[in-house]
């Protein structure tokens, strides 16, 4: 059996599928430009039927694409099997995706039908869409919860009237991993005609067994995971491309498998998913979390400095982060403060650690962690600390024509600027720009609703680059563009401009 694994990315199609997610053609272009530079395989870019924007975008992500194969989902209906035969025209090459429920529950509380007639129509739609495209993919909904013997009949069926992969849905995150994979067995063994298609796995998160769902299946012959970048999708989300790819590839000895994923893009993709979907990756979640390489425990700090691999299954480097970080809180030894000291570029004997480093644990307990700017001044450095005030702010937006003034005291002298940009936020952030004239790079811009109603208040959260160090604000406020602001000056006073710092040592 061929060991390489397809991976069906759906995070325009299942992962849109999250309220307040859903982006316009031209975002879905450069997801999809960032998902064929990673290397998968397929691409899920709509359900055309649902809308003239689903049915456009992936028209236009045809064209724009060309390494990946387009695919286009349908419901087991003639129009929605027309409408994505037409939408994929320009595809090089394209997959009609369509399905019907496979549970009894489906079938009986769904679907109002029966197994018999599911089975007709089943066929009817696989071989339909095979009279339409070369490439047709079979989705037997809710399989997770459907009868072993009757979901074997339905996968042989379909790929009798056509279907050239089926998929095996565990809709709602049901199985537990060791069901799941016996569940692929099964299929493998009993169906007569499997060899003709590839089973595939699409597995959701409500118990938090995506992942390892997804795991157990391939283990059990599946050679097509169903995926979606930061895991995002219906209810609790998909599987996670990130997690599976990498397990794919620490495992590799032990699975025997391997896909076509540069892992190297995962956390550059994954931050634009973040970025145009405005939804944040929780800091705890795996591969690109932010504390997926962070480290503030003192005895995990000692043994990640003295050998990464003691704590870290993964080089940060291999999936696009810079480094780990090795975070200073009162839980940090002396290990930690030493490296962040010599981060910094300065060097301290054995005797100046030892006298600096109950100082430093007096500072971390009156505050949540010691950013640079606080490591310096416990050095004794002679720096400018910036504080900022925002005094006044006029915003003045039309469609394309944004206008922002605003008024900062910086360390007590009053300051203005104005500038046009192109929206309220980036007019203000040019203005912020001018008067604190430091140079970053906006990584990540992200609005939550701390509360709800009318006087809803908004959070921004930022994370600006500098030199390679990352820096992070947050600003809260009823008016979201204030709050914006108070964000980005959070994270520019946090800014250590280190070529001025070395000036006084």
């Amino acid at each position: 059996m061929d060991n390489k694994i397809y991976v069906f990315d759906t995070t325009l199609r299942d992962g849109e599928q999250v309220p307040g997610c859903q982006l316009n053609t031209i975002e879905k272009i450069e997801v999809a430009l960032a998902l064929e530079e990673m290397g998968v395989d397929v691409l899920e870019a709509g359900f055309p039927v649902s809308s003239p924007g689903d049915f456009n975008s992936v028209i236009e992500i045809s064209k724009a694409v060309k390494e990946p194969r387009i695919c286009a989902l349908t419901r087991a209906v003639q129009k929605d099997i027309d409408v994505a035969a037409e939408a994929l025209k320009y595809a090089r090459l394209g997959r009609i995706h369509t399905g019907i429920g496979s549970s009894d529950m489906h079938i009986e509380y769904k679907l109002k039908t029966t197994r018999e007639k599911i089975l007709e129509k089943a066929a009817w739609a696989a071989k339909h869409a095979r009279n339409l495209i070369d490439d047709v993919e079979f989705y037997c909904e809710d399989a997770g919860r459907a009868d072993l013997e009757f979901l074997a009949r339905m996968v042989e069926t379909v790929i009798a009237a056509g279907a050239t992969v089926v998929n095996i849905p565990d809709t709602t995150g049901y199985c537990l991993p060791d069901e799941y994979g016996a569940k692929i067995a099964y299929l493998m063994n009993n169906v007569p005609n499997i060899d003709k298609a590839i089973l595939s796995v699409h597995c959701h998160n409500d118990l938090g067994m995506a992942t390892a769902n997804t795991i157990a299946g391939l283990r059990n012959g599946a050679r097509q995971m169903e995926v979606t970048i930061n895991g995002i999708g219906e209810r609790a989300g998909n599987t996670s491309l990130e997690e599976t790819a990498m397990a794919i590839k620490s495992h590799q000895e032990n699975l025997g498998l391997h896909t076509n994923i540069d892992v190297s893009k995962i956390f550059p993709t994954s931050r634009l998913i973040t970025r145009l979907m405005r939804m944040p990756v929780q800091p705890n979640k795996a591969i690109v979390g932010r504390n997926a390489f962070a480290h503030s425990s003192g005895i995990h700090q000692d043994g990640v400095i003295k050998h990464r691999e003691n704590y870290e299954i993964i080089d940060p480097k291999e999936v696009g982060v810079k480094e780990s970080a090795i975070i200073l809180t009162a839980r940090s030894g002396r290990a930690a403060l030493k490296y962040n000291i010599e981060r910094l570029g300065f060097e301290v004997s054995q005797q100046e650690l030892d006298e600096l480093y109950p100082k430093f644990l007096d500072l971390a307990d009156s505050q949540k962690d010691v950013n640079d700017v606080d490591l310096l001044k416990l050095l004794g450095k002679d720096i400018d600390q910036t504080i900022v005030q925002i005094e006044s702010l006029e915003v003045h937006s039309k469609m394309g024509d944004c206008h922002s003034k605003i008024g900062i005291t910086v360390n007590g002298m009053l300051k203005t600027a104005e500038s046009e940009g192109n929206g309220p936020v980036d007019a203000t952030y040019q203005a912020i720009n001018q008067i604190m004239g430091k140079k970053v790079k906006l990584e990540e811009y992200l609005v939550q609703a701390v509360t709800s109603g009318i006087n809803d208040n908004g959070k921004v959260h930022i994370q600006i680059c500098k030199d390679d160090v990352y820096y992070y604000g947050f600003g809260q406020h009823t008016d979201i563009v204030y709050a914006s602001a108070i964000a980005y000056l959070d994270a520019l006073t946090k800014v250590v401009e280190l070529k001025a710092v070395e000036s006084n040592v």
